[in-house]
């Protein structure tokens, strides 16, 4: 296909996405509020306050609890508006992931695409995995947290706080969940070795560790293993899987190729050594002066 064809139908594949993304942000927006009490339920809930924002505004005073604020005028706009981005992108997923599939799977060979549609149908419930486990962690972070406030002082939580940090930890999960198929995906194009792998495995629990605790906002240790511990069954099944693909490459090798499969040519130039020298004999015999006349050979 010429440049431009690709060009575009690039074009048209990004409008379909951006179409999709856009009519789903504007039924979103109509539920905005629905998609807030979502996110903020579970936090409340775990401290003890009203599941709704409604009734917030009875909560006894006094009471330890996290209260939701807006501020700025146009902070309910802004927050209306990002929140109703966010689902659209969300939820529009399949649409525009297929357009982005469409545009490159036909440059792709049959083995490729075979690939890639392991990867995304193991990446895609890894991620909603890691997200949805990052949003049960949520309350128990909430009430640690929550129970450093000082008695008899409210805490005031500003809501797009809240929702960043609701969504910047199950992007961290979410994608930590995707350290396996990384290292799978590097052990079937030979970069990774499983055996090297299994010689990592100190270095990657103390890694994953330190990435636990850093990644989880509460201090308590439970919410640092509870993300930690699903990582390391998730490594060490990446390299069970490694050590299992390696050794069907080695017996595969040692099969020697198919009888219609051409074997591998090693092009690697090599020494060829002293070069013998050989003597050659003459193409025609020496002939005397007699033989020649007027200055040209006579030969019969």
């Amino acid at each position: 296909m010429p440049l431009a064809d690709h060009l575009r139908e690039l074009r048209n594949r990004l409008a379909k996405a951006m179409l999709a993304i856009v009519v789903v942000t504007v039924v979103a927006a109509f539920y905005y509020n629905d998609i807030i009490n979502f996110f903020t339920k579970p936090v409340l809930d775990s401290v003890g306050c009203p599941s709704t924002f409604a009734e917030l505004a009875k909560m006894p005073k006094g009471q330890q609890c996290a209260q939701i604020t807006i501020n700025g005028l146009l902070a309910p706009f802004t927050l209306a508006l990002k929140v109703s981005l966010m689902a659209g992108v969300a939820i529009a997923s399949p649409v525009w992931l297929y357009q982005l599939w469409a545009f490159v799977a036909p440059g792709l060979h049959r083995h490729e695409k075979k690939y890639a549609y392991a990867f995304v149908g193991t990446g895609v419930p890894l991620f909603f995995a890691g997200g949805l486990f990052a949003y049960k962690v949520l309350p128990t972070t909430a009430k640690v947290l929550i129970g450093f406030t000082p008695k008899d002082v409210n805490n005031l939580l500003p809501l797009d706080d809240l929702l960043d940090l609701v969504t910047r930890m199950v992007l961290v999960f979410g994608l930590s969940f995707e350290l396996p198929l990384l290292l799978v995906m590097l052990n079937l194009t030979g970069i990774l070795t499983g055996r090297r792998m299994l010689g990592w495995w100190r270095a990657m629990i103390m890694g994953i560790t330190v990435f636990a605790a850093i990644a989880t906002p509460s201090t308590d240790p439970l919410t640092m293993l509870a993300l930690a511990v699903p990582i390391w069954v998730l490594y060490f099944g990446a390299v069970v899987f490694s050590l299992v693909n390696d050794r069907r490459k080695r017996l595969r090798a040692a099969e020697g190729p198919a009888d219609d499969e051409a074997s591998d040519l090693d092009l690697t130039p090599e020494d060829i050594g002293e070069v013998e020298s050989v003597s050659s004999r003459r193409a025609l015999p020496e002939q005397s002066s007699a033989d020649r006349a007027n200055g040209y050979d006579d030969v019969t």
